[in-house]
């Protein structure tokens, strides 16, 4: 989720946030067929900076390509405070809005699959209640791609907490805009999603993406609501409105309230589990063996342009592809290329022309709000994609 956008009220950090190569090999006359070999130093020399310039307390960084992990670093600390702690490999992290698209969109996808539900079927079908304020002709397809008209999050300016408050404020939450006149991201979208998970699968979301997404690909060290056990190997993220440091406990305010669990946010993970997400998925794009829980036709429809007709923000189906938001493609990777971001400081790019991809995570927010990594990825991405071969996006 992108980290431009404003803070909250409360004096907390809050996210405002292909045409596909798919199995086609790479062919010689196109720029974007990597050639690796080259040196990955200046993807180092860029994350020991930026450390070193305080944007993040550490960083780890993974980068496939080929089948394979090419290159990955590790820099920094887990934790700053309340004591210093080293960063490793096995690190887990808050996901933030990575949520969105690899586990609650890909959710969605499914049910899609099994034909309990189309995409442009309206929610208000599901949820009669989402009818109020005008959002009764919202489609499913226009949340998954941040085109419904919702504002970007519901009110936290007063002290609600719960579920079903959290819910009801989602289901009663007025337009921003006529749906499918304008890209907003919200995080609205991402909750009546979940919400139409668990309604259609009958199952908490939780447990939904644990046995359709988690166990499938074999993440082991991912999931929601981690066990206090595992507090160590979790970076901590930043203090709550309370000055409690958020550790274990995900950082997004409105899932928080909502009890760690929601369509937006609330997945941790590790560099292990992202790495085998993002390859899986490149092997089933690419017509490959894989364990990526979805046909290669369905996750097509995922990652090119699904946005209403004749808008310029490019957008799959939880997938980013050419927004505002879409600074973590680099200067090099495909045009095709897609990705997202989570606001406590991780990224995800992936480029099938390329068969690549650039995991970066980082807790950024660490200690106490933070600093951008917008640039960090920008540039992590160009030179890594450099490293492959590459010169040029088509």
């Amino acid at each position: 989720m992108p980290e431009r956008l404003a803070t909250k009220r409360h004096g907390f950090l809050k996210r405002r946030h292909v045409l596909l190569g798919g199995a086609a090999a790479c062919v010689s006359q196109m720029a974007a067929c990597a050639r690796p070999g080259s040196s990955f130093g200046a993807v180092d020399v860029l994350v020991r900076d930026a450390i070193r310039r305080g944007e993040a307390p550490g960083a780890v960084v993974a980068i496939g390509h080929d089948e394979k992990i090419v290159h990955r670093f590790v820099y920094g600390k887990r934790a700053l405070a309340p004591v210093s702690e080293p960063l490793d490999w096995e690190t887990r992290f808050d996901m933030a809005s990575l949520t969105k698209p690899t586990m609650t969109a890909l959710a969605v996808m499914q049910l899609v699959e099994q034909q309990k539900l189309q995409l442009d079927d309206r929610v208000s079908q599901y949820f009669p209640e989402f009818a109020s304020n005008g959002k009764g002709d919202i489609s499913v397809r226009l949340l998954m791609t941040h085109y419904s008209g919702l504002p970007p999050d519901i009110p936290l300016n007063d002290p609600w907490t719960g579920k079903a408050e959290g819910v009801r404020r989602a289901m009663m939450s007025p337009l921003a805009n006529p749906p499918g006149e304008k890209f907003v991201y919200s995080d609205i979208n991402y909750i009546m999603l979940g919400l139409l998970v668990e309604k259609l699968a009958g199952l908490p979301l939780d447990q939904y993406a644990r046995i359709n997404i988690l166990e499938p690909l074999g993440m082991t060290e991912s999931g929601y609501l981690p066990a206090t056990g595992l507090r160590p190997i979790i970076a901590p993220t930043q203090y709550d409105e309370q000055g409690n440091m958020l550790r274990g406990v995900v950082h997004d305010p409105t899932a928080r309230r909502m009890g760690g669990v929601a369509g937006h946010a609330g997945l941790f993970s590790d560099a292990r589990d992202m790495t085998l997400y993002a390859q899986a998925l490149l092997d089933r794009l690419k017509g490959r063996p894989s364990r990526f829980p979805l046909r290669q036709e369905t996750l097509i429809l995922m990652t090119t342009p699904q946005q209403p007709a004749g808008k310029t923000e490019l957008r799959g189906l939880g997938w980013d592809i050419d927004t505002h938001y879409s600074s973590p493609r680099g200067d090099v990777f495909s045009h095709r290329s897609f990705g997202h971001t989570g606001f406590t400081g991780t990224s995800l790019w992936i480029d099938p022309d390329s068969d690549s991809y650039v995991l970066i995570l980082t807790n950024r927010v660490h200690p106490s709000g933070g600093h951008s990594v917008v640039r960090l990825r920008h540039d992590i991405a160009t030179a890594a994609g450099r490293a492959l071969g590459l010169s040029a996006p088509v």
